[in-house]
């Protein structure tokens, strides 16, 4: 009982004389982290006044957030007493082993860098990034962030984004728009292909340069298929994409063009 007696008086003195250094590295922990984020703040606002790439922004943010968080862990190590120098020193061979636990996650970053640095992308871009279609809303260390077009939010690994083919549709600022409108066999084609060009030229969105087009694309059993192709903006894609069914739609009836439709002629023969 006295040896219990005297552990734990033992550990009382341990915790006594430890209290003053675990309390003062936890408040400079937590104020530290505070200042920091009032730091990062004030970088942000003087990266994007710079004038930088608002690609780059991100990026830099991101690092010098780490930075500062990785000197403020040496810090608390200090003020708990623990040897910095060896502290340092651990935190480099902790690196190194987890740099070799994470090739992955480094190759994230340096495709991140290499986005950077060629540009395939930029930040408001309409991309097609393995197979997700969205705008780019942020190019981070290691990640890519694409709000696709159903206003979902998806986080791409750099390294995955840059390991397979990337289509930027906002390269030349504009789209063309594939449509398909079926026209009956026994209508006349430069009627309806005016028909339909008027119903384009009035549907908001649709470039004039270059000029849409309407041509014969195949000859299906029931119709004739017809290739419709307005250009947009990236921006008005959609809007050009469902208003050019609408207009185009009702143009036709206002003109009395039936839709084909599938049909089967039955002829009576008299038995005798």
């Amino acid at each position: 009982m006295e040896a219990v007696t005297s552990r734990l008086g033992g550990l009382v003195d341990i915790l006594i004389a430890w209290a003053p250094k675990l309390v003062g590295a936890i408040l400079f922990l937590l104020i530290g982290l505070w200042i920091i984020g009032i730091i990062m703040k004030m970088i942000r606002k003087a990266l994007v006044k710079s004038g930088l790439d608002q690609d780059v922004v991100p990026f830099l943010s991101s690092m010098i957030s780490v930075l500062l968080k990785v000197m403020l862990v040496i810090s608390v190590a200090g003020i708990l007493g623990i040897e910095t120098t060896s502290f340092i020193a651990l935190i480099g061979m902790a690196g190194l082993a987890i740099g070799m636990a994470l090739q992955g996650t480094l190759g994230h970053f340096a495709s991140g860098v290499m986005i950077l640095i060629f540009k395939p992308y930029r930040v408001g871009d309409l991309v097609d990034v393995q197979g997700t279609v969205g705008h780019v809303e942020e190019i981070q260390v290691f990640n890519t962030i694409i709000k696709t077009l159903d206003n979902k939010r998806t986080i791409i690994p750099n390294g995955i984004a840059t390991s397979g083919v990337i289509t930027n549709l906002s390269s030349h600022n504009m789209l063309r728009v594939d449509m398909n409108i079926a026209m009956p066999y026994e209508e006349d084609f430069d009627k309806v292909q005016g028909i339909v060009m008027e119903a384009l030229k009035n549907t908001p969105g649709v470039m004039t340069d270059p000029a849409p087009v309407v041509e014969i694309e195949k000859f299906d059993a029931n119709n004739i298929v017809l290739a419709v192709r307005p250009y947009a903006t990236p921006g008005d894609y959609w809007d050009v994409y469902f208003g050019s069914y609408r207009n185009v739609k009702a143009a036709l009836g206002k003109n009395n063009i039936r839709v084909a439709y599938p049909r089967t002629d039955v002829q009576m023969m008299n038995a005798n």
